[in-house]
């Protein structure tokens, strides 16, 4: 497609290197420096994309990151296709496959513009009237259509097929923005020698100077200024330059975040280089030169194909070499857009001026108009046209009167109503607003972090004064305060009229003037909402989306708050704005996950026995961090079968688990003891070494935390075991305190997870297995009694042998360090054939450890549950001082008769298996809502016991043994037993290696 529309001899485009792209399956033409909106206008494309809500036609509003318009899908080969892409933000690569969004069956012949038609019933909120009734409908006919129409472009369903990278730095200073002000701050700090990161959004250094060819800086244009800054800063060994980078998130401590485009300007990237690279930067100090946001004028139908931003036409002519079009009209109520309409005349296309001032209002501007019809005090009333501009209505003004229309020929209206500083990550750090009325603008006020703003985003527009600041600002960010003056000619144009809508001769409530053109929001929408009584700016935000869309209200939110201000009658300062959230503009889901993807998205541990495991068939399930075996099937055994016959092995004869994976944490020190007292509800100063001690730790409320057996090993040394999950969070409540409550405990704490494989060896004859293999300890009942420790060799392997049990029978746990956890492992596996020693997963340690009553933190607990609850109040010391969770076990709730409390349940027809999860009422016949007695916390078919049973924790429940309550099934309700919750061997002999125990009838 030829480039029509390309100006000869001007933008900083590279006319030797031409590209092509496609665009809903036409080839158009650019150049290398191109984005795709300079592009397609350079080849005459004005329709670019379709509005959410009507589906009106639209164009390119902005040349940047403000762009809410011309948003593509962009494919750029197999598993790289992205939605919502900004034109003004992609640069032209060729080869590229773009399409526009959000129309059917096409971008010119849209079905949706049927929705511009009801406009009057699709108003403000129309969604929370219009779905409310009849509630049949909403599951069969509101909710899939809404689901249908919500979005604009179409989500990838193909695994990405690029790669993404993290990386985190420091700096001593970083700047944001390369703009005038950004160039200046960083050439002042890195003056000082301090380590400098700038990063500017743009394929370019320079911000709006590269746009600018009539204004020298010292004597130099403005892009010899540019460049020789930028040769400085490269030069310098502490300065870090990164273009094509923009910094979206401020967060606390001067934690900023960065995404860098790596690779999407290139035709043929190296496939060893990521697309994006996240950067999260800790700076000293920062300096935010964001620049500012030029803000569209509101009129009927300002929103046709050809209508921009005032300055966007005068970049697209002046850096693109391109002519948004021949005939132009700039409609303005400040002086700005003079100088854009001056560059644009300058280019040789016919040009028209409208400002809504009188002619006494205008300044020094005027001088740049050579040439130029002005029509001062006029407004704009509307514009004519369908899928492209065709002419602009204006109308004079005269004592507040709209005097007769006239519609001014264009292809192009260039629009500015006055500018909004870029006040997005200086808000996001936390920093205080104000409101300076002279330019109509909220300003960066007060600092929280160790920032400051300078240039345009402060309300700065004067290029010399912008200049000046942006060195001042990193000179103080340096340490070495100092100022410097830059001559800057001619003087910048600027000072505006505030002017929400322009004044119109039509009934304003039938005027549509959009404000938010993704959206489509209009001015009466605005008033819509407040005149429903939503008068705070966050539900006037949300009851019409204005600034909800992908560009965040960039050249929308300023004036919505204008209108709001003017209706309630109420100063902007006192109306407020709404939160600015991070990302400042859409960052893709792979630069922010990174290299968590696949098998790396949420890192997996392995036990040392994993790979045996593997190999044996095993099935594996996530705890917490690390991939543990499930259950180990046999050829043609389900998960049922398999778990049952691991069952019966370990209460027969004997099993083998790897319970590495426990956390496993180091108490040593001459305090130890006392630290140990301090920390758990029971006492610790007594046990003696070489025995072990169930310990349930508990939070400052009072309510169970962890739970884990705790060895003795010496009297300044403890091996003290928690849940697998459990491991970080005891880790750092033990530090909290001792770091923060008792820093004179002579303590020292050590992770030893990783250091300690752990093989639990259960059943009848485990001491059995173990004994050929066991040196230096003598494993006879009467000198390895239950709930003891001893430490010797196992295969000529350094070992801490516990004699603890989870299952309730005999029971040993052998520690050894982890890297021989595998080859000791395989003995006694080799060994134990003779017995028909069986390895077991987690799932059978379930089943195990419930048919015996033990609790599992987490399963048993939600965060809400006292020692008492689960039936282990006799842990609670009566004699200790204090510990942990002692004040609060006192409170008179928690002794309440009502609590809910751990029982068993049997199920009153001996088959039913319970749902965990399952609500327990005491009467099925209760009106509605029924009141829930508690939950069912776990439930297995016990293989040992050939029924069903379940843990539950149910309001009074040790005083309603006997009773029989009514559990919820997916069929309606069943009816349970309440029993006591130690199914088996009540008496605890098994653990002695008896094989009879007792179980419930």
């Amino acid at each position: 497609m030829a480039q029509d529309f390309r100006i000869p001899g001007r933008g900083r485009i590279d006319r030797a290197k031409p590209i092509a792209f496609t665009f809903n399956g036409r080839t158009v033409e650019g150049y290398e420096g191109d984005t795709l909106a300079s592009a397609l206008l350079a080849s005459g494309i004005r329709l670019m994309g379709r509005s959410f809500k009507y589906h009106r036609p639209r164009g390119v509003l902005t040349h940047g990151a403000d762009e809410p318009n011309a948003l593509f899908q962009v494919d750029r080969g197999p598993g790289r296709s992205d939605p919502n892409n900004r034109a003004t933000v992609v640069e032209a690569v060729a080869g590229l496959k773009v399409s526009s969004q959000n129309h059917w069956p096409s971008l010119e012949h849209d079905i949706g513009q049927v929705n511009d038609l009801v406009a009057p019933v699709l108003t403000a909120g129309f969604y929370y009237k219009t779905f409310m009734w009849p509630r049949s409908f909403w599951d069969k006919l509101y909710e899939p259509a809404i689901r249908a129409a919500a979005g604009l472009g179409v989500a990838p369903d193909a695994p990405d097929a690029d790669r993404y990278v993290h990386r985190n730095t420091h700096c001593d200073v970083l700047v944001v923005g390369a703009g005038p002000a950004g160039l200046a701050a960083a050439l002042a700090t890195s003056e000082a020698g301090r380590r400098v990161i700038l990063a500017d959004e743009q394929a370019e250094m320079g911000g709006s100077l590269l746009a600018d060819l009539t204004v020298t800086i010292d004597g130099k244009t403005a892009s010899a200024f540019v460049a020789d800054a930028l040769k400085t800063l490269a030069a310098r060994a502490n300065v870090t330059l990164l273009n094509r980078t923009t910094v979206f998130g401020y967060y606390n401590h001067n934690h900023v975040v960065l995404t860098e485009r790596v690779t999407d300007h290139l035709a043929d990237p190296d496939a060893k280089l990521p697309r994006e690279r996240l950067w999260q930067v800790r700076a000293k100090e920062v300096v935010l030169a964001t620049g500012a946001h030029e803000r569209p004028l509101g009129f009927a139908d300002n929103d046709r194909p050809g209508i921009m931003l005032a300055e966007s036409v005068r970049t697209y002519v002046n850096r693109y070499g391109v002519a948004p079009g021949r005939r132009i009209v700039f409609a303005t109520n400040g002086a700005s857009a003079y100088r854009a309409a001056a560059d644009a005349k300058a280019a040789g296309l016919d040009v028209t001026l409208v400002d809504l001032r009188p002619e006494a209002e205008i300044g020094p501007e005027r001088a740049l108009l050579s040439g130029i019809e002005l029509l001062a005090g006029h407004t704009v009333v509307g514009s004519t046209g369908g899928k492209a501009v065709t002419g602009l209505t204006v109308a004079p003004l005269s004592g507040g009167r709209v005097g007769a229309r006239r519609t001014l020929a264009c292809d192009c209206v260039g629009m500015s109503g006055g500018w909004t500083p870029a006040v997005h990550l200086f808000s996001q750090s936390r920093g205080k607003l104000t409101f300076r009325t002279e330019i109509d603008a909220f300003v960066p006020g007060t600092s929280v972090q160790a920032e400051r703003s300078a240039g345009a985003c402060k309300g700065t527009y004067d290029l010399a004064a912008v200049l000046a600041e942006g060195w001042a600002a990193g000179a103080e960010a340096a340490g070495v305060p100092s100022t410097r003056a830059f001559a800057a000619a001619p003087a910048t144009p600027t000072g505006f009229r505030a002017a929400r809508v322009l004044p119109t001769d039509a009934d304003p409530k039938k005027v549509r003037a959009f404000l938010d053109f993704q959206n489509d929001v209009t001015a009466k929408d605005i008033g819509l909402a407040v005149r429903e009584g939503f008068e705070s700016v966050e539900h006037v935000k949300r009851y019409t989306t204005n600034g909800m869309a992908t560009d965040q209200g960039k050249t929308s939110n300023m004036a919505a708050l204008g209108l709001v201000s003017e209706i309630l009658a109420k100063d902007i300062p006192q109306v407020g704005t709404t939160t600015f959230r991070p990302p400042y503009t859409p960052v893709t889901f792979g630069a922010i996950v990174g290299t968590a993807r696949g098998e790396t998205f949420d890192p997996i541990r392995t036990a040392p026995v994993h790979g045996w495991a593997v190999k044996q068939g095993a099935k594996f399930e996530n705890v917490a961090l690390w991939r543990r075996a499930w259950y180990f099937p046999k050829p043609g055994e389900d998960m049922h079968a398999a778990v049952a016959r691991e069952c019966r092995a370990v209460r027969e004869s004997v099993g083998l688990l790897d319970a590495s994976t426990l956390g496993k944490i180091e108490v040593v020190g001459p305090d130890a003891a006392e630290f140990m007292n301090r920390m758990y509800p029971n006492g610790w100063t007594k046990l003696e070494p070489g025995k072990c001690r169930y310990g349930l730790m508990l939070k400052e409320d009072g309510f169970i935390l962890d739970d884990g057996i705790v060895a003795r090993m010496a009297p300044d040394r403890f091996h003290v075991t928690t849940s697998t999950g459990g491991a970080p969070r005891v880790m750092a409540h033990m530090e909290d305190y001792l770091q923060t409550e008792w820093p004179d405990l002579d303590v020292f704490l050590t992770s030893i997870t990783e250091q300690w494989g752990v093989i639990a060896v259960q059943g009848p004859r485990a001491r059995e297995v173990i004994a050929p293999f066991v040196s230096g300890i003598d494993l006879s009942a009467q000198a390895f009694p239950q709930m003891a420790v001893r430490e010797g060799e196992i295969l000529g392997v350094p070992t801490r042998l516990m004699r603890v049990s989870f299952t309730g029978e005999l029971g040993f746990e052998i520690n050894v360090p982890a890297d021989f956890t595998e080859t000791v492992w395989e003995a006694l596996f080799a060994y134990g054939q003779r017995f028909g020693i069986t390895p077991y997963g987690t799932e059978a340690m379930h089943v195990l450890r419930a048919e015996r009553g033990f609790i599992i933190v987490g399963q048993e607990t939600d965060g809400t549950v006292t020692p008492d609850d689960v039936g282990l109040s006799g842990m609670i010391s009566k004699a200790k001082k204090d510990f942990v969770g002692k004040r609060s076990l006192a409170r008179p709730d928690m002794a309440r008769a009502d609590r809910k409390q751990l029982v068993g349940l049997l199920s009153a027809d001996g088959r039913t298996v319970l749902e965990e999860g399952a609500q327990i009422v005491a009467d099925t016949q209760q009106a509605l809502p029924m009141k829930m007695l508690g939950h069912v916390t776990s439930s297995y078919l016990s293989p040992t016991l050939n029924h069903p049973i379940a843990l539950a924790v149910v309001s009074g429940g040790r005083a309603r043994m006997g009773e029989t309550l009514f559990v919820t099934t997916p069929a309606g309700f069943t009816a349970v037993k309440v029993v006591a919750p130690v199914f088996l061997d009540p008496e605890g002999k098994r653990v002695e290696g008896l094989v009879e125990g007792g179980v419930h009838a």
